[in-house]
Formats: structure tokens, C-alpha cells, sequence
């Protein structure tokens, strides 16, 4: 027990520059407070004492402001700083050289019995006033930014900030060091693109930075093995040094383009007819719409109509007329 006690102080002096000494840490610091507190109550709680282990858990709270339910369980070296506001739920889960700050929940997203609360691993540190709900993990070494709320897993390593919880930078152990793009380069290509790098500090940076980023160090890559590729080509040909692309001319597309307007050809006879359609069928309505406005004076459309039937008839008989002489003279002729 006074092992424990010992690492619990240590902890406030390894994560707390204000600490200056033994009894000020043992007096003054109520996350301490609550954390002893806890311990009995958990082991109540084990004994199914659930009475006395729940009073003794809002004893703590009035005594300190931090709300630790009996049941959860915390492991070595857990750390709260300041502490007014944290509230950690019954089925948490703690692990060792854990640090919260105050305002910070780990809390649920549900009323069903069983795992509803997160499980943090170990070395994970949580910013003030961040809440992180729901039975998932936060990996070991993770941070999780102030205010944050966080109600998905957090891979190990990562930072995650915002409302919802983001991932902004994460621990690749796959990572090829080789790939590692000189920030000094980078920044230099931002500048070529216009694209202002802000916010991409290795501390905290901005997802759509950090994006631009990962594209950035993409297209060095790229750059990188192109030019690796050219210096290749120059030591095996000379020319290539010299060397020009081919320059496109028309006639390289001359038949490409006859064979586009040939089928493009019916496409626009059709539209050609469609118009000249659109064109008679609006010139019968300006008829109509100036038969229905004349006057007294004017002939109606009936009378129009036979004028234009009788015209008609003359044509076709006159035509038919022609027709009988051209055979009257072929018979002669014969």
C-alpha cells in the first residue's frame, strides 16, 4: 500500500512542475484525494459492499469534485490534474501512467448492462474538457486534445482533436524512413504550388494540412524517381539530352476528323428538318392568331381554305394536262 502511495506521488512530480514537495502533494492535490478514495471503494465494490462503496464514492466527490464510480478499474501511476469535473463511469478501464485533465468524461453512449465505457491503455493522455463515450479502446500512448469528443477507437500513437474526435497525426511503425521528405523541401515545393503550409506544425496539426501534406511528399517522391529515371536515360543515349517531343500536326488527325463529320452528318440534317418543322408549325400559328384578330373586312379561315383547295385543284388539273400531251406526242413519234 505505501508502495502505491509512493508511485502515486512520484507521478505528480514527474507530470506537475508546481509540485515542490511531499506533504504539499499529500494535502493539496485532490486528484490524489480521489484516487485513494477510490482504491477503498473499488475493493468494497469487489466484496459487493455496493452500498457503502457507492457513499464512499460521493464522499469523494464532495470532498474533491471528481466523480469515480467504485466499479471501474484503474491501474498504476493514473494521474489527475487539477480534477473539478471528471467523471470516469462504472465499466472504464485505466491503464498504468494515464494522465486526465479536469472536465475530462469517460463516459457511455447507452443504458444496456455490460461494457459501456471506453478503455484506455496505457500512457494515454486526455486534455481538459474532452469526452471520450462508448465501450471502445484509445490506444496505448494516444492524446486526445482538449474539449475533444471522441466516440470511436483511437489507434495507438495517434492525437485525435475536435467535435467529432479526428485523427490529426498518427504513428506509422511502417513507415520507410527513406521516404522521409525534408521540411525545408517541402515547404520550398508549397511555395511553387501556392499553397500556404499553416497549421502543419508536428504538434497539432490541420487534418486538410496534414492531407496536403501526405500529397506534397507524394508528388516529391514522384519528382524524385522521375528525375532518377531521366539521369538513367541520359548515361544510356547521349540524345536523349537533345531529345524534343514530337510535334502533333493536323494532318496526323486529317482522317479522324472526316470520319467525326460523317457521323456527325445525319445528326445535324436531322436537327436542320426539326428546325424547319419548328419554323412552319409557328408560322400556322401566327395564321391562326391573325385570323381570330381580323376584322370585319378580312375573309375568314374557311374562306382562305377553299381559295387555297381550289388553287389546288387548277394545279393538279393543268399538270395532268401536260402529262396527256407528252403521251399524245410519244405515240406520233412512234
Amino acid at each position: 500500500m505505501f508502495q502505491r502511495l509512493r508511485e502515486d506521488i512520484n507521478s505528480v512530480f514527474a507530470r506537475d512542475p508546481a509540485a515542490r514537495n511531499f506533504l504539499e502533494v499529500l494535502t493539496n492535490y485532490p486528484g490524489l484525494h480521489a484516487l485513494l478514495l477510490h482504491r477503498i471503494s473499488h475493493q468494497l465494490w469487489k466484496r459487493n459492499l455496493k452500498w457503502i462503496a457507492r457513499t464512499l464514492s460521493t464522499l469523494g466527490r464532495w470532498f474533491t469534485g471528481i466523480e469515480i464510480h467504485p466499479g471501474a478499474t484503474i491501474g498504476r501511476r493514473f494521474f489527475i490534474d487539477h480534477g473539478m469535473g471528471v467523471v470516469i463511469g462504472e465499466t472504464t478501464i485505466v491503464g498504468d501512467d494515464v494522465t486526465l485533465y479536469q472536465g475530462v468524461t469517460l463516459g457511455g453512449t447507452s443504458w444496456n448492462k455490460g461494457k459501456r465505457h471506453p478503455t484506455l491503455e496505457d500512457g494515454v493522455i486526455v486534455g481538459a474538457g474532452a469526452k471520450i463515450l462508448g465501450p471502445f479502446t484509445v490506444g496505448a500512448g494516444a492524446k486526445v486534445g482538449s474539449n475533444a469528443v471522441v466516440t470511436k477507437e483511437v489507434p495507438a500513437g495517434a492525437t485525435v482533436v475536435g467535435i467529432p474526435g479526428k485523427i490529426v497525426q498518427r504513428r506509422d511503425p511502417d513507415s520507410d524512413p527513406g521516404l522521409e521528405v525534408d521540411p525545408a523541401r517541402r515547404e520550398a515545393m508549397c511555395q511553387k504550388f501556392g499553397f500556404d503550409a499553416y497549421g502543419m506544425s508536428q504538434d497539432m496539426p490541420d487534418p486538410v494540412a496534414k492531407s496536403m501534406q501526405a500529397m506534397l511528399d507524394h508528388m516529391h517522391a514522384v519528382d524524385e524517381r522521375i528525375s532518377g529515371m531521366c539521369k538513367t536515360l541520359r548515361q544510356l543515349d547521349h540524345s536523349y539530352r537533345d531529345g524534343q517531343m514530337p510535334e502533333i500536326r493536323d494532318e496526323d488527325f486529317a482522317e479522324i476528323l472526316e470520319d467525326v463529320d460523317r457521323a456527325c452528318a445525319p445528326v445535324i440534317g436531322r436537327d436542320a428538318n426539326a428546325e424547319t418543322l419548328g419554323t412552319h408549325a409557328a408560322s400556322g400559328n401566327e395564321s391562326a392568331s391573325g385570323n381570330e384578330n381580323a376584322g370585319p373586312g378580312t375573309p375568314d379561315q374557311s374562306t382562305t381554305d377553299k381559295q387555297n383547295a381550289g388553287g389546288s385543284e387548277t394545279a393538279n388539273d393543268a399538270e395532268h394536262g401536260a402529262e396527256r400531251e407528252d403521251e399524245a406526242t410519244t405515240a406520233r413519234r412512234q
